[in-house]
This record gives C-alpha cells, structure tokens and sequence, in this order.
C-alpha cells in the first residue's frame, strides 16, 4: 500500500471511529433512565424502536428489569461514565497526534480515573447479579466479568509504561482498553443490524451471537490500531524471535484440533449451536488470515519488530481455541452450567484474553530488549529503547 492510500485509510478510520463514538456517547449517558423512571426518553430505545421494532425494544426492557433492579445506581453510573470515556478516547488520539503533550497527560488522568470509577459501576452490578440470572444468561455474565478485567487491567498497565518511559507500549494497552470499551456501541450495532440477518431472535439471543466475537473483533481492531501508527522497522535491542516458526506451527497444530471440538460441539446443540459456530469462526479465520499476511509481507519488507509482533499475535490467536475448550469444564464444575452455556462463554473469552496475552507478551520482548542493552551500555548512559515515539 502506498504513503498516500495508508495516510487516508488511517484518517478514515480515525474519522469512522470517532464519528461512532461521538453518536454513541449521548446513547449510553440515557440509556438506562427508563429503568429509574418509567417513559423517560432514551435515545438508543428510540433509534432501535424505529430501526428494529418496538415490541423487540419492550422485550429487551422487560428481561433487564429485574437484573437491574438491585444495581440501578451502579449501572447509572457506569453508563454515564462510560459515554465521557466514547468522548475522551478519540480526544487522547487527537492530542498525541498533534503532540499536545501536556493536554494529553491531564486528559490520560481524567480517562484512566473515568475508566476506573465507571468499572467500579459495572463490577458492583456484577457482583450483586447471579450469573444465571444477568441479561442474557451466565455466558453473558462472564463475558461481561472478562470485558471488565481487561479494561481494567489494560488502563492499569497503559498507566505504568508511560510513568515506565515506554511510550510505544503505553501506545499499545490503552488501545486495547479502548478496544474492550468499543465492545458497547459495536453490540448496539449488532442489536439493530443482526435481527434483518436473524429475524425472530429476541434480543438476550442476538446477545450471544454477538459476543462470539465482539471481544476478539475490537482487540484485533486494537493491533491493526498499534501496527498502523508504529513505524518503525526495528526496535533497538529485538533481536530473533520468541515465536519461531517451530513454535507457530506447533501453536496451529493444537489450534486447529481444539477448533475441531469446539465444530463438533457446537454442531451438536443444533441451530442454535451453528448459528454460533458461525459468528466465531468467520471473523476468526478473517483475524488468522490477516495476522498471517501480515508477518509474511514484513518478513518480506525487512521489517523485523512489525514480523515480531504479528507473529507473536498470531501465535496467540492460535491458541484461543486450546483456552476455550479447557474453559469449558472449568465453567461447567465451577458455576454449574450446562454444557452448551459453557461453550458459548468459553468460547467468547478466548481469543479476548489471548490478545491480552499476546499484548502483554510484546510488552515483556520490548522490556527485556531494554534490560539487555542496559547491561551492555556503557556505566552512566541508559539506552534509549522503545522509548521515542513509534509514530515519530
């Protein structure tokens, strides 16, 4: 691709995602005002009504009444935070584009604060709420808790590489926690889009199909974000590699195997199953394929740290499969579910939480990278890996 095209592309997608965020914002700040009183407006409720119907509106509202009548502050709170968060992220990126540094820094505190008081929210729903009994089910539920943790999580340790001087790293997890917040508009999306793919299906089940790969979709969003602003052809002390290819294909090998079971399984819980199967597996194999294409086309360009990274994500993605399908015995014994409600949730979990993995992997090779070229500087000078901006 050249300059040209990729410079419009990432504006395009700037300008697309911002946009998304800026329309979502005002929908998540009202959406749960119905709930504390009755006919209060709520744009989201308005737009599905006249998008979908009212009466898939109304089913939805009437199945989220109860799970949400013990928390409704929390939840309050967490969806009018979680709005200011849709309008702080596309902020954060305009301020580090345009290098306004001391502006970044005091919005970075508001956001990650925001971020914080807004899971706050989320987790004492979660806590209050049985997993059987959350908006769509126990698989729901624990999709929800996963989101959650890897927010946190993320924001907590995109905090820690700037205080660490590690800007391209920084760079890196608070696009991943910006991925997992993502996952809220990308499923209101999917409320109004799926019911004309899947007529009939109420709204607890456009849940399910849509978290088969929500959370993978936004983290693989997360690293075309990170390959797309990161520059540079090599990272100063990243030398070989720690996903060679014996360790990648053998990383396939057990994928493609738990990939089988996880067909098999699936292909036994009927239509409902398939219609399943089929929302993981296409935008997996997409994610595979591009992963793939990615490392080969830097291998062949000499650029050494973007065929890392790619590799190193892709070895992760080929692994969701094997967390999946040891989850699922996991979450059967430890929460009692069914079989099927087990797979679905173990299943939506797994390529999220391989990506997180995978990001945090990337960390340690760049933080190791640095250890190395401090033992070998001089005494007195500190080398300065992954420390310049990677869109520099």
């Amino acid at each position: 691709m050249r300059r040209g095209a990729k410079g419009r592309w990432r504006r395009g997608a700037a300008v697309a995602v911002t946009v998304l965020c800026v329309a979502y914002a005002p929908i998540a700040m009202t959406e749960l005002w119905p709930y504390a009183r009755p006919g209060a407006p709520a744009f989201g409720e308005w737009l599905l009504g006249r998008t979908v119907s009212p009466r898939y509106v109304a089913d939805a509202l009437a199945t989220r009444i109860g799970p949400y009548r013990h928390s409704l502050v929390p939840m309050i709170v967490h969806s009018v935070l979680g709005g200011a968060l849709m309008l702080l992220g596309p902020a954060q990126l305009f301020t580090a584009s345009r290098r306004r540094t001391r502006l970044h820094r005091v919005l970075g505190v508001v956001f990650a604060v925001t971020v914080y008081a807004s899971m706050a929210g989320a987790a004492l729903y979660l806590a209050r709420t049985a997993p059987e009994d959350a908006f769509s089910g126990a698989a729901f539920w624990i999709v929800l808790a996963t989101i959650l943790a890897g927010t946190v999580l993320s924001v907590t340790f995109g905090v820690l590489a700037a205080v660490g001087g590690y800007p391209d790293l920084h760079q890196r997890w608070m696009l991943l926690c910006y991925g997992y917040l993502l996952t809220a508009p990308l499923l209101r999306l999917e409320w109004g889009a799926l019911p004309r793919l899947m007529p009939g299906l109420p709204m607890t089940e456009i849940n399910l199909v849509a978290v088969q790969h929500l959370g993978s979709l936004v983290v693989f969003g997360a690293l075309i974000a990170s390959r797309t602003l990161d520059r540079r052809g090599e990272v100063r002390g990243v030398t070989g590699s720690w996903a060679p290819l014996p360790v990648l294909v053998a990383a396939q090998l057990a994928g493609a195997a738990a990939l089988v079971w996880i067909v098999r399984s699936y292909l036994d819980l009927g239509a409902r199953g398939e219609r399943l199967l089929v929302a993981y597996l296409l935008p997996y194999a997409v994610a595979c394929a591009v992963m793939a294409y990615g490392a080969r086309r830097a291998g062949r360009e000499g650029r050494g740290w973007a065929r890392e990274e790619w590799r190193l994500h892709l070895t992760g993605l080929a692994l969701a499969p094997v967390l999946s399908v040891g989850a699922v015995p996991v979450l059967q014994r430890g929460l009692d579910l069914d079989r099927g409600t087990a797979l679905s949730a173990g299943v939506a979990v797994g390529c999220g939480m391989l990506a997180f993995a995978a990001t945090a992997v990337v960390s340690l090779r760049v933080m190791y990278a640095r250890e190395l070229l401090k033992r070998a500087a001089p005494a007195g000078r500190t080398p300065a890996v992954g420390v310049s901006s990677p869109v520099a």
